[in-house]
């Protein structure tokens, strides 16, 4: 099999048009004419013999393969101007607003953040702390930079990496756990990744629950958790020295690993955001083995 090569070119049309919406945006955005986008479309789809956008009404959808390449694409694209960058010598600056998920374990993210702004003086920071599906519509509006959030079932656009995490259940380490029903949980408001998978692990084991304490962040779950008002889902980053693990030895089943995402739109980012981008991918590897390898991705 000849060896193909991406032109570098052809990929940012391709995440210009998807990241800004439309042929026309991306055309402004790089300089170029509307007509000569749409040919360096034409161009990698031939290159890849696959359909990678389609238009319903007005509206642009990519294709499964147009998934999967806008993951690769983004990679690629980051890497490409980080050389660049490097090379040339240039310093970070500017405004960066970047979004961090309240339903996962932030702190040690906030501890890259605060070591990249010490060391880029000229970088002023934002940070928004939120739900992840919150912090997509924030990304999504251009309100954001950057967004660290939990892969949903429903899409993920903007993706550029992924890794896993398999929640556990914790409980004050002094509780008497009671296997009659119903559960108390300490859940963060509907629509969080780690409230689906605690009710749908114990509606698999035909167990009851009810919902004994709501809380949108981080630091108040824990609390109610610790103080003993009830059992909740956790990483282990987040298991506090006065909490304990529930198995399944305990009544309480395996719950569906949590898949956590960088999202960023690429025409959109400066060259401080990649920089900024390159020390949280770092981190999070140090923090997490990567998701196994697929060829698209999940949905």
């Amino acid at each position: 099999m000849r060896s193909i090569n991406l032109p570098t070119d052809l990929l940012r049309a391709f995440v210009s048009v998807i990241d800004l919406g439309g042929y026309t945006r991306a055309a402004e955005s790089l300089g170029r004419t509307q007509p000569a986008v749409s040919l360096q479309m034409k161009r990698l789809e031939e290159l890849l013999d696959a359909r990678l956008i389609t238009h319903e009404g007005r509206e642009l959808k990519l294709t499964e393969e147009g998934e999967a390449l806008a993951v690769y694409a983004r990679q690629l694209l980051r890497l490409n101007d980080e050389a660049v960058a490097k090379l040339k010598g240039r310093s970070a600056k500017g405004q960066l607003r970047v979004g961090l998920p309240t339903d996962f374990s932030v702190a040690f993210l906030q501890e890259a953040i605060a070591g990249f702004v010490r060391e880029n003086a000229q970088v002023t920071m934002s940070i928004t702390c939120d739900l992840s599906r919150r912090l997509i519509d924030l990304l999504h509006a251009d309100e954001l930079d950057i967004a660290i959030a939990l892969l949903s079932q429903d899409g993920n656009p903007y993706l550029v990496r992924s890794w896993e995490e398999t929640p556990i259940w914790a409980v004050a380490r002094d509780a008497t756990v009671d296997r009659q029903d119903p559960v108390p949980l300490v859940t963060h408001p509907e629509g969080c990744e780690y409230r689906r998978r605690m009710t749908a692990a114990l509606r698999s084991e035909g167990r009851d629950w009810r919902i004994a304490y709501t809380t949108p962040e981080i630091g108040g779950l824990q609390r109610a958790v610790s103080g003993g008002i009830g059992i909740t889902a956790l990483t282990r980053k987040t298991l506090l020295p006065d909490m304990r693990a529930l198995t399944a030895r305990d009544g309480f089943p395996a719950m569906e690993p949590i898949r956590i995402g960088l999202f960023y739109k690429h025409q959109r980012l400066s060259g401080a955001g990649l920089m900024l981008v390159d020390s949280l991918i770092s981190r999070m590897d140090e923090a997490a083995e990567p998701a196994p390898s697929r060829a698209f991705p999940a949905r």
